[in-house]
This record gives C-alpha cells, structure tokens and sequence, in this order.
C-alpha cells in the first residue's frame, strides 16, 4: 500500500527567515510594558462580565487603565524619531 502522508518539507519548506531577528525582538521587547499594562485591563474587565462593579472593582479598572496610559506614553516617548535614525 502507498503512503499518502505529506512530508513535512514539502507542506511548510523550513527557511532561515521564519526566526525573529534582533531588531524584531528589540521591537517585542519595547512593546511589553504595553502589552502586559493592556492584559492586567483586560483581565479586570474580564472579571466583571458576570458580575456588578463593587467599589474595588471600579479602582481596580481606572487603575489599569492609568497603567495602560502611562506605558503608552512612556513608549512614545522612548520611540525613535527620524532624526535618531539618521544619526
């Protein structure tokens, strides 16, 4: 009987591109004080789909949220303009 399985190789042929490179890690790695500030705002909401908001559950969103601000801002402003690139 003949097999009929694909072989690996052929279905996803493996290139030294599928790696991150430096710069793309780089990149991650500015962005995740955004995105761990996004989930801790998310989960909080998360929280509340199947319940009231008490009064700690409100201080704890408007306290995220003020998280997910200020790590925005400070990545902003850590953002390279393009007078830095040039240089």
């Amino acid at each position: 009987m003949k097999s009929i399985a694909a072989l690996q190789s052929i279905v996803t042929p493996w290139s030294d591109g599928l790696e991150p490179s430096n710069a793309e890690l780089d990149a991650i790695e500015a962005e995740m004080p955004v995105v761990l500030a996004e989930v801790e705002l998310l989960d909080a909401l998360i929280a509340l789909l199947d319940r009231p908001a008490s009064d700690f559950d409100a201080r704890r969103i408007r306290r995220a949220h003020r998280r997910v601000l200020a790590a925005r801002r400070d990545a902003a402003n850590k953002a390279p303009t393009a007078a830095d690139e040039v240089a």
